[in-house]
């Protein structure tokens, strides 16, 4: 996993990132299926899905942001 998300460069990720999570403009699906899911809605499958196509490009950022902090900090340790 480390490795596959050390090929990702961080300017992509940032922006898919970003766009994922605010399509469409008005109100973004994201946000809207995070609403669902905190308020029980999240039925359809479909729903299910769309929450997991919009929010895994900043989920592999942060991931990506983990790992780089995890191996800055064992350096600085070394």
């Amino acid at each position: 996993m480390k490795k596959l998300l050390k090929k990702i460069p961080y300017d992509i990720l940032v922006l898919v990132a970003i766009m994922l999570a605010v399509v469409p403009l008005g109100d973004p699906h994201l946000l809207q299926k995070l609403k669902m899911l905190f308020s029980g809605s999240l039925i359809k499958g479909i729903d299910y899905f769309d929450l997991l196509m919009h929010s895994t490009p900043t989920i592999l950022l942060i991931v990506k942001f983990a790992f780089s902090f995890s191996d800055s900090s064992k350096n600085r340790q070394a």
